[in-house]
């Protein structure tokens, strides 16, 4: 959960298509939403039809449940539609899918986005078609048009993951970090705002390793300072999840300089005691986040910042959770991601001794309850200041630091608009426009 996959809660989406056409149902991260508009691209391009597509993900047990629930639920009320199972969890564990009757195709997470996957006339390769993940090494070109929603859209900038966290399955499904090039990148954001998108969101699996295996290793904060200089006219651009272990002189420099560099960093925290972290794996401790967090707020005083936490990893004691708890004041969190530790096979980490499920239960709701008392502390900050929202839709904005914003007033929807908050419920704030 170092990645975008833990971007937004996890959500399942069904996009349904005319009758005969292809339905696209995505679990997950928003990776995988990005992903599924090629999807639905490449399988009209190939001429598939009556067809429902299952992008899966596979970042819990549980992820990958619905799924199977949803694939047996799809063929009991479509039983001559053809199903394609794909994504993180087809890739890590094509077998399991193939031995579904319900499914009829299984691709991998490199095969989905090719031209050709979904044609007519390839049975003969067989229902799987997922080949090693690791050896990929380029992004894919589908990078170019970007996922769009109505009020912003998203670059994927980088795929993959490089590092082995001890809880983490996802580079199997996703393989090795890869980057997309700079000049790649920096067009398709200038098309973007060319076609009036007021923010663009940087999206990836481990984002903040942009440019490791580019030619001259370029960092994310030199992608986005060329970004900022080259494309003026966009008025927003806004990180997903980035490593607490990385933000690079050039980065900090943009959130210092520019501020169309969004004051907001979701942070992959994942926990707050050293030991924990160490048997994770993670490349940070307690003292680096905490540092790294002063040293924005030293430079950008408007920041937010959003953080996963694990609660019940394997051998945490009360006094390792508690620090993971304090954690969450002590570095003013405002938007916590809590994810109860759920044992995912084949990680080093479903090997360790594991604590009683009521445990971490409890654990889980005693951070998400202090994740609720500190989003009601960064809300009632925010009342009678005047923000610049982003309409997300009717009567909903986002502000710069990603508060959510309930208003009053007719507003369009992708448009900036100027508020000021009036009061919070808790979850939002409450504004009128100006």
């Amino acid at each position: 959960m170092s990645h975008d996959a833990s971007e937004g809660d996890f959500a399942v989406v069904h996009r349904k298509a005319e009758p005969g056409g292809v339905d696209i149902v995505t679990f997950g991260c928003r990776l995988n939403a990005y992903e599924s508009e090629v999807i639905r691209a490449r399988a009209a391009e190939d001429g598939l039809k009556d067809a429902i597509v299952f992008n899966t993900c596979a970042v819990t047990n549980e992820a990958v449940r619905q799924a199977r629930q949803a694939i047996r639920k799809a063929r009991r009320e479509n039983p001559d539609a053809k199903l394609i199972v794909t994504g993180c969890a087809a890739q890590i564990d094509p077998a399991a899918f193939a031995a579904m009757d319900e499914v009829d195709l299984v691709l991998g997470n490199a095969e989905k986005s090719q031209a050709g996957a979904y044609a007519e006339g390839r049975a003969a390769e067989g229902k799987v078609r997922v080949n090693d993940i690791m050896s990929v090494r380029e992004t894919a070109g589908h990078l170019i048009d970007g996922l769009k929603d109505r009020a912003r859209a998203y670059v994927e900038v980088q795929n993959g993951c490089d590092h082995r966290c001890t809880f983490c399955i996802i580079p199997y499904g996703r393989g090795n970090s890869r980057s997309a090039p700079a000049g790649e990148v920096v067009e398709q954001v200038r098309k973007l705002a060319a076609q009036g998108y007021q923010e663009v969101v940087l999206t990836g699996v481990d984002v903040t390793s942009w440019g490791a295996d580019l030619p001259g290793q370029p960092t994310l904060g030199q992608l986005v300072a060329r970004i900022l200089r080259l494309v003026p006219d966009l008025p927003r651009l806004r990180l997903s999840s980035i490593d607490a272990a990385e933000i690079d002189p050039d980065l900090m420099r943009c959130l210092a300089e520019d501020r169309r560099l969004m004051p907001y960093l979701h942070l992959s925290l994942q926990a707050g005691d050293d030991m924990i972290l160490k048997r994770m794996k993670r490349r940070h401790l307690r003292d680096d986040a905490l540092k790294l967090v002063a040293e924005v707020r030293a430079v950008r005083p408007d920041v937010a910042f959003g953080a996963d936490l694990i609660a019940g990893f394997p051998t945490e004691t009360d006094e390792m959770f508690e620090n993971t708890l304090a954690l969450v004041e002590e570095a003013q969190l405002s938007f916590l991601h809590v994810f109860p530790f759920s044992p995912r096979p084949g990680t080093p980490a479903a090997r360790m001794p594991q604590l009683q499920r009521p445990v971490i239960k409890d654990r889980a709701a005693r951070l998400r309850a202090a994740g609720q008392a500190a989003l009601a502390r960064h809300l009632a900050r925010q009342v009678g200041r005047t923000l610049w929202g982003l309409v997300e839709r009717e009567g909903v904005a986002r502000a710069e630091d990603f508060t959510e914003i309930a208003f009053t007033g007719e507003a369009k929807v992708g448009g900036l608009t100027q508020m000021r908050v009036t009061g919070h419920d808790g979850t939002r704030v409450t504004a009128e426009i100006l």
